[in-house]
């Protein structure tokens, strides 16, 4: 199985799902999944929900999770191996889409998170979860929003919630401190911004921002860890409480790829999530 699992990997860069293949082996006895629930209008406002196959005797920490793809590309039951992972540890966790550029810029996907976290906030608890534990995960760009979202009030505001129902972030291998009108590749993603600042989560990270705990694999080439050592920097001259954890070794794909147990280990970065969601 590992050595399949590898040869998967090696597929990343050729447009074969190798995540639909990962998903293919899982063995699904984890959760209790609830599909295709709407959190807005239109088919990309659309969510999954996995609940813990063995309830516990107390409402469950709620995790609502945001996958990358440059806010391009992305499906949810893509990610069924994070909604499993998280379940088998007796989390709630939603997998959320979100609309794409560039039919929808910058600030859709991000307005559309919060619209995701408000629905958690809503409806949790008939799930099992815990309304008042919800804490955002991303990974790469699905990391940036989780870190907008924590940071920036009004996306929450806009929803009628405040910025204190976010329990905290684990963001992974996140483009926090990026220039988006000066990188190339995803220029277009912001597309009308005027106020660079606005879409940077390094700029808005003041001392309202919820605490953090970001993980990226030193080995990076995609989005460079120096975005997760700035960030944490300046969370913690802002007074928030932030963690960090650098994986020797560990690309941007495999930090992901730790979700699905036989990745474990190569870095002890699903246990160090697990460990923030559970301490938050």
């Amino acid at each position: 199985m590992r050595a399949l699992l590898v040869s998967l990997l090696a597929l990343l860069p050729g447009g074969c799902s190798p995540l639909g293949m990962l998903n293919a082996a899982l063995v699904r006895d984890n959760a209790v999944v609830q599909a295709d629930i709407a959190y807005g209008a239109g088919d990309r406002r659309k969510l999954d929900l996995y609940q813990p196959r063995t309830p516990s005797s107390q409402p469950a920490p709620v995790v609502v999770f945001f996958y990358g793809g440059s806010w391009t590309s992305g499906e949810r039951r893509d990610y069924r191996f994070v909604g499993q992972a998280l379940a088998a540890e007796g989390i709630v966790a939603i997998v959320s889409d979100y609309r794409l550029a560039p039919a929808a810029p910058f600030p859709a996907f991000v307005e559309d998170g919060a619209a995701a976290v408000a629905w958690a906030a809503a409806n949790a608890a008939r799930y099992g979860g815990d309304p008042d534990r919800i804490v955002l995960v991303g990974h790469s760009a699905g990391a940036y929003i989780a870190a907008l979202l924590a940071t920036d009030p009004s996306y929450l505001a806009a929803e009628g919630l405040p910025l204190t129902r976010i329990r905290g972030v684990v963001g992974e291998a996140g483009p926090y401190s990026f220039h988006p009108l000066t990188w190339g590749p995803t220029r277009h993603v912001f597309a009308g911004l005027t106020d660079e600042d606005k879409a940077r989560p390094i700029a808005q990270a003041g001392p309202q921002a919820r605490p953090m705990v970001l993980l990226h694999g030193a080995a990076d080439g995609t989005v460079r860890p120096s975005n997760t050592t700035e960030m944490a920097e300046r969370l913690h001259a802002a007074g928030v409480p932030v963690e960090t954890h650098l994986y020797p070794g560990l690309g941007h794909v495999g930090l992901l790829l730790t979700f699905y147990p036989a990745f474990r280990g190569r870095a002890p970065a699903f246990r160090d999530l697990v460990a923030a969601v559970r301490g938050f």
